[in-house]
């Protein structure tokens, strides 16, 4: 079974619902690129008037993830996947429609592979940037996923 955007939204809503009733939707999901949306409203906003930062970052992380859970079951490997850790700026206020997008799914399935073959775990440093609908950079995040084959 593949994964979709559809699948996704229906995940975020029974596992992760802050991130769904806060309006975070994939968008797009390709071998390479996984595209997620999020529009600013007053359930997601923060006292000045833009989106919350964690907003951001849910959104931000699960273009990431998801491209990581869509490489780990197309090898059809047993692998665990983890946050180790993550970073932001911020550049301008988050108003309007916010899109992330991280296209890195050559960089995941290099490290997959490499620790299918070594059998060790392995560290992959994924990027997702925000963009408004005027086409600027709203805040840059980067997650440092762990992936290791299950014992």
């Amino acid at each position: 079974m593949t994964i979709s955007p559809r699948k996704l939204n229906t995940f975020l809503l029974f596992k992760l619902p802050a991130a769904y009733f806060c309006g975070v939707r994939t968008t797009a999901l390709s071998d390479t690129t996984c595209e997620v949306s999020v529009k600013h409203r007053w359930i997601n906003q923060n006292p000045f008037n833009s989106m919350f930062w964690a907003v951001q970052g849910m959104a931000a992380e699960l273009t990431t993830g998801a491209l990581v859970m869509s490489k780990i079951r197309a090898s059809g490997q047993k692998i665990s996947m983890l946050v180790a850790q993550n970073n932001a700026t911020f550049s301008k206020k988050a108003t309007g429609r916010i899109t992330f997008s991280c296209n890195q799914g050559e960089v995941i399935d290099a490290a997959i592979q490499k620790a299918i073959e070594t059998g060790e775990g392995q560290i992959v440093t994924l990027n997702s940037k925000g963009i408004n609908q005027e086409g600027v950079e709203v805040s840059d995040f980067n997650f440092e996923w762990t992936i290791k084959l299950k014992s």
